[in-house]
């Protein structure tokens, strides 16, 4: 396979393959070549000649000076850890992750540090939960059967993610090899609820400026942890609720400081996005469709507390599928009414469907760093699509999926269409290295319950997208989300060839991680893909007295530690974390 220059060696000219994700995006939607200049509003076709005119990101150019690897604030060199022994644990700093080699597709060759050249660097963002904290359809009730249903730190969601932009800013390079930082990605679960109001938050964090994070009555909070009810962490009262048994404080302004105006720095990278099931359907798992929770959604009335035995069947409706449609979630909702609490109504809190989805991104109110519309073009309007491919570097592509099924459920798989699209886009791209991007990963891509909008698309699972994965020798890594959890697992085939699939924690539970990937040619056979988590820009150590837009962020964290029923494996094993993924060149 032929490769031309890697985005770390000189700059002069242009190859025309060079549309780079800082200025000009070049998507693929349903089968369709398409450039959108940082000035246009309506996708054009692609020729060769606006391709070679398409601006090299400043970003992308080689440094003057020689590249060193850049390990600060990155889990190499400390990683937040427990300071205390027993009940709700304070943290501080503790020592970082080594890297791990991992070596089941390749052997790695001694010097390769001395010859590797880079490919490419990037960040992944993934599971971001953006939560509006008030909003009617939150299960928080739920808790009553499952300790976890409910995280005492969901209020913070924002100042959390705020944070981890401000240390992918401060990023000075890649860990490994030094080089610039291309872009990132977010791989779904942007949102929480699928809520305009989480939406307007998410982007407006991504691309810079100012969030409120409150629905309802701007004046105050109307939610749970103001409640009374027991079941749930009371900051800002003296109420001995179930977690201040466990040892979480009474911070007094806590709620009030949760609500405070915050501001938004935005990525100092041009950034794409990639939708998850929390994006495409309300509680990430039911379909588009009914009126009547449509309209609860941006309604006066909360439901906070049902039984654990009523709480335990909708749970297990939840998990298993049984009602993708909402209608007996709806049922169950009409039966509690009279159990309800008012609060104020809020159309913000709309659920939003696909196509404003894609109109939220391309709005230029969002465009930050660019590009225009974050990987998605007009072009997905017209075809109704949330999958596209983008140009990372002359011999790297990027492609982005859509796994999410409007038929319902949490779990996901792709179409037919998609399916087609993804081989062709592989085919006609076979002189570049291909990087996947999705929300699901191919052990939870499961559900090939059918799309209500295109009956006739046969569902495809993740077992039949690693087949035809296997049959392109230019796949080098599928990178995902969605299991909230560090998980890395090569794949190959008879044939030999082989990809690395590589699963990123979620933001929301600790340890609260992003991750960056940088790929390398070795020079001598094989490839190299470097992963290295990154925490939040957030001190590792919280004053209850702070409650500072930065105090809030590092709260985030270590009431996330402390979340009663969190898994405390998330984080994953060392062969999961900081890595060398090694493979033969195809």
């Amino acid at each position: 396979m032929s490769r031309t220059r890697s985005v770390a060696g000189p700059a002069q000219g242009t190859h025309r393959r060079t549309v780079l994700a800082a200025t000009a995006a070049v998507t693929l939607s349903a089968g369709v070549g398409y450039a959108l200049r940082p000035t246009d509003s309506q996708a054009a076709p692609v020729t060769d000649t606006a391709a070679a005119q398409a601006p090299v990101a400043q970003s992308r150019r080689a440094p003057a000076a020689p590249m060193a690897p850049y390990t600060r604030g990155t889990t190499l060199a400390s990683v937040a850890a427990p300071r205390t022994g027993s009940g709700y644990r304070r943290l501080g700093d503790g020592p970082g992750w080594s890297r791990t080699v991992r070596s089941e597709l390749a052997a790695p060759k001694s010097g390769r540090a001395g010859r590797r050249t880079a490919l490419a660097s990037f960040v992944q963002i993934t599971d971001l939960h953006l939560i509006d904290a008030q909003h009617p359809m939150r299960l928080e009730y739920l808790r009553s059967t499952d300790a976890h249903a409910w995280r005492p730190h969901e209020a913070l969601t924002v100042p959390g993610a705020i944070s981890l932009v401000e240390r992918i800013n401060a990023l000075r390079g890649a860990p490994v090899t030094g080089s610039p930082l291309h872009f990132a990605m977010t791989t779904g679960d942007n949102t929480d609820n699928n809520a305009r109001t989480e939406l307007d938050w998410f982007l407006t964090i991504m691309s810079g400026g100012r969030v409120t994070a409150n629905s309802g009555d701007p004046r105050h909070y109307e939610g749970v942890q103001n409640s009374g009810l027991k079941q749930y962490w009371q900051p800002d009262s003296t109420v001995r609720d179930t977690d201040k048994q466990l040892g979480f404080p009474h911070l007094q302004g806590y709620l009030t400081a949760a609500l405070r105006e915050l501001n938004s720095p935005g990525l100092n990278l041009p950034w794409y996005s990639t939708v998850g099931n929390h994006d495409s359907m309300p509680l990430g798992c039911y379909g588009h469709g009914d009126s009547w929770l449509a309209e609860y959604a941006v309604g006066g009335k909360k439901l906070m507390s049902v039984s654990a035995s009523e709480a335990s069947k909708l749970q297990d409706a939840i998990k298993n599928a049984k009602d993708p449609k909402g209608t007996a979630f709806r049922d169950f909702l009409k039966a509690h009414s009279r159990d309800m609490r008012s609060v104020t109504p809020d159309e913000s809190r709309a659920p939003f469907t696909a196509t404003e989805y894609l109109e939220a991104h391309l709005d230029p109110a969002h465009r930050g760093l660019g590009p225009v519309g974050h990987g998605y073009s007009t072009a997905n309007l017209d075809a109704g699509t949330q999958y596209y491919s983008f140009r990372i570097a002359d011999d790297v592509i990027g492609i982005s999926l859509d796994t999410t099924d409007a038929g319902g459920h949490y779990e996901g798989s792709i179409g037919t269409a998609q399916l087609r699209w993804l081989d062709r886009t592989l085919r006609e791209n076979k002189d570049s290295y291909a990087v996947l991007f999705s929300h699901h990963t191919s052990k939870t891509m499961t559900n090939t319950r059918p799309d209500p909008a295109r009956p006739g698309d046969r569902r495809h699972t993740g077992q039949e997208v690693i087949s035809l994965l296997g049959r392109h020798a230019n796949v080098l890594a599928w990178v995902n989300g969605h299991i909230h959890r560090n998980d890395i697992t090569p794949h190959s085939t008879s044939s030999g060839r082989a990809f690395w699939e590589i699963s990123t924690a979620s933001h929301v539970d600790y340890p609260q991680l992003a991750r960056v990937i940088e790929l390398v040619d070795n020079k001598d056979g094989t490839l190299s893909i470097f992963t290295t988590c990154v925490e939040s820009s957030a001190p590792h150590r919280t004053d209850f007295s702070d409650l500072s837009q930065t105090g809030l962020a590092a709260l985030y964290r270590e009431l996330s530690f402390n979340a009663p029923g969190a898994s405390t494996s998330l984080g994953g094993d060392a062969q999961d974390r900081n890595t060398e993924l090694v493979l033969k060149k195809g």
